[in-house]
């Protein structure tokens, strides 16, 4: 193969396929199969062979018959395709709710981006792609083994770690202010299990007019944070949604909703960063310091709000995963020399 037929790193995700591009192949029974394009590469089913250069050259929604004569269709994988199907060590924002947090959040091209944690790195790539070249991310995650799935996720589906993308393995309440400047931050993302503790080192971070969004999965986790923000005097009335989504079935004159939906995956609550020293406004019908008591607060606590925990093995072999995915990216585009992230 020549270098015209190698995707260049970081290019643009159009035209021909070339080898180190990941495709999306639609066979039989509508079965999906994600492949890395690469120099001698076959997909093996039991349907037959598809050699990996019958796809090189050709364009983007192309159909292609393997040895027996099936035909797939070739589409390289959106986004939201390749984080639906990326190996995941903690659950991932799904599309729906990363495309809330970037409108809710308001990212913007350029921007100074923080979040924490990185999880799969599912959100980190949407991020990335809102901020764009002139922007910066830094992720902040406490496990080593998820921010190691996350890096090799990233680079698997961008073909190579972003320059501008910082990972940071710790807490974030208390190495925010060692890695950002004070009041240098646009925006920050909290995905985590107990946000409001972090509330105190995102108001010194964030510039006056700054967004903070609270990722969060249960109404006791939606209360506390709301009222942590509120009670600081640092920030906007607090805002807060949820969004369900359900897909109809259109085909002639039988159109209906689907039977299943995507329902309730988390509550987003938001608010923007005060000027020092202002007062907003008193906001009427508040509610009182009297309308919770402190067998509430009790339930508030991250232990009673629970977290679901993946074992050790099944997380190994999850790291595993994404990293063969990310050399297997590299190896394609004729960069087996550059060695892999490691947390």
């Amino acid at each position: 193969m020549t270098d015209d037929n190698l995707a260049p790193e970081g290019s643009r995700p159009s035209g021909p396929f070339r080898l180190g591009d990941r495709v999306q192949l639609t066979g039989p029974k509508a079965r999906l199969h994600t492949i890395t394009l690469r120099e001698g590469g076959e997909l093996h089913t039991h349907h037959g062979v598809l050699k990996h250069e019958q796809l090189v050259g050709q364009p983007d929604g192309s159909v292609v018959a393997n040895s027996g004569g099936h035909e797939y269709l070739a589409l390289r994988p959106l986004l939201r395709d390749f984080v639906m199907s990326m190996p995941r060590g903690a659950a991932i924002v799904y599309p729906k709710d990363a495309a809330q947090i970037l409108a809710e959040a308001d990212i913007f091209p350029g921007a100074t981006v923080v979040e924490a944690g990185v999880g799969s790195g599912a959100l980190s790539l949407w991020l990335l792609r809102a901020i764009g070249a002139e922007g910066r991310l830094v992720s902040f995650e406490r496990r080593d083994d998820f921010a190691a799935v996350a890096r090799a996720n990233v680079e698997t589906f961008t073909g190579q770690v972003p320059a501008n993308w910082d990972v940071v393995v710790g807490d974030l309440a208390t190495e925010l202010n060692a890695t950002v400047a004070e009041a240098s931050v646009d925006r920050v993302v909290l995905d985590m299990l107990a946000p409001w503790e972090c509330i105190d080192a995102v108001a010194e971070a964030l510039t006056p007019g700054g967004v903070v969004v609270c990722y969060v999965a249960t109404a006791t986790q939606l209360s506390r944070v709301a009222e942590y923000i509120r009670g600081t005097g640092l920030f906007t009335e607090p805002d807060a949604n949820e969004t369900m989504v359900r897909g109809w079935h259109v085909e002639g004159l039988a159109v209906r909703p689907d039977h299943r939906m995507v329902a309730h995956t988390g509550f987003l609550v938001w608010a923007r960063r005060l000027a020092p020293g202002a007062v907003p406004p008193e906001v009427k019908r508040r509610a009182s310091k009297s309308s919770y008591g402190d067998e509430d607060v009790e339930l508030w606590t991250p232990g009673a709000v629970g977290d679901r925990q993946i074992t050790d093995k099944n997380l190994r072999k999850r790291v595993r995963e994404a990293e063969r995915a990310a050399e297997g990216a590299r190896q394609a585009a004729g960069r087996s020399d550059v060695p892999g992230e490691s947390a």
